[in-house]
């Protein structure tokens, strides 16, 4: 049909219903050649994922990753006494996440899920630049940031499955800045450059390793956990960074340590022997400088932090360190064997 011929059609169509009263009724126009379509990677929500822990339709990396490797089988590592030595074997476990506040803002380290192309991007100034990612950042008005010392702001983009982590955020002026900012395919296994940080000391991504309630509320956490220490030195595959140099006996940044397979998690409450599980089976990775067996997880009203605290029971005495090296399938890949 030529655009004459349509022309006259619609002119039809619009006297006819002029004369009689009726609703006037256009048919659709063919779309012009020179009409431009969308890129697919901004307006289309990726396919579902198959296996592995999932967020928004996006993996938490993919199933093989190192993060979502179970653990329970493996070794015990030969530094693993030694290294919880140093971290205290007597010394008590916390739960850092929960609901409410505590000293003023929220407990544990929120995230951001967004639609990257629906909020506002930047290109943060950050104070460690050579060891960051160039922008730009999607970060939504009021984001979810974390309260005290680290300010992180972690955003999943859904419509790219991209992961956008920055470490000690602050705004002024209409700009964000930072002290690193980190950009994560969750579709891959790629590691940072050796040697590189990332919005955590290990040079490791902090969202995978954080409980989330959504998980409790599914009956099982199938990932590792991200903890802390006070004192670390050097780092190990799957980590990419130090904060001291290696010094024998004290654990490096990358080490996993798990709940010992003997321990009985039959008297706590169902919620938390999802998470008392998840310690046996895929157990916590070390990422950060803080306070000793500090585990992490994101903030939520529905946490009952009473139920929380009945964790405070466990002690480095109840956790073994493991040997991961044989899970390694290239040192600059996450992806394990």
């Amino acid at each position: 049909m030529n655009k004459k011929h349509l022309l006259a059609i619609i002119s039809i169509l619009l006297l006819a219903c002029t004369a009689t009263g009726a609703p006037t009724v256009v048919p659709p126009v063919e779309p012009s050649a020179t009409a431009i379509t969308p890129p697919l990677d901004s307006t289309s929500t990726p396919p579902p994922p198959t296996g592995g822990p999932t967020l928004a339709n996006c993996p938490m990396f993919p199933a093989n990753n190192f993060w979502n490797a179970r653990v329970d089988s493996l070794p015990i590592h030969p530094q693993s006494d030694a290294w919880i030595d140093s971290i205290g074997r007597n010394e008590g476990f916390h739960m850092d996440f929960g609901s409410g506040e505590w000293d003023g803002g929220p407990i544990g380290i929120p995230f951001n899920v967004v639609a990257g192309s629906t909020v506002p991007a930047y290109e943060p100034e950050f104070y460690y630049p050579d060891e960051s990612d160039a922008g730009p950042y999607p970060i939504p008005e009021n984001p979810n940031r974390e309260w005290g010392s680290d300010h992180h702001i972690l955003v999943v983009d859904t419509e790219t499955c991209k992961l956008y982590e920055t470490y000690d955020m602050s705004f002024d002026g209409g700009v964000w800045g930072g002290g690193s900012g980190v950009i994560w395919d969750l579709n891959s296994n790629a590691l940072r450059p050796d040697t590189w940080t990332s919005a955590d000391a290990a040079g490791l991504p902090i969202l995978p390793g954080l409980v989330r309630y959504d998980e409790i509320a599914l009956d099982e956490i199938n990932h590792a956990l991200r903890f802390t220490v006070e004192d670390t030195a050097g780092y190990i595959w799957p980590a990419r960074h130090q904060t001291s140099d290696p010094q024998n006996g004290v654990p490096p940044m990358g080490a996993r340590f798990r709940l010992k397979a003997d321990y009985d998690i039959s008297g706590f409450p169902p919620e938390m022997q999802i998470l008392l599980q998840a310690f046996k089976t895929y157990g916590i990775v070390l990422a950060d400088n803080g306070s000793n067996w500090y585990v992490s997880g994101a903030p939520d009203e529905r946490w009952d932090n009473d139920m929380l605290h009945l964790l405070d029971v466990l002690t480095g005495n109840d956790f073994e360190a493991v040997d991961t090296s044989g899970m390694m399938v290239d040192e600059d890949s996450g992806e394990v064997k």
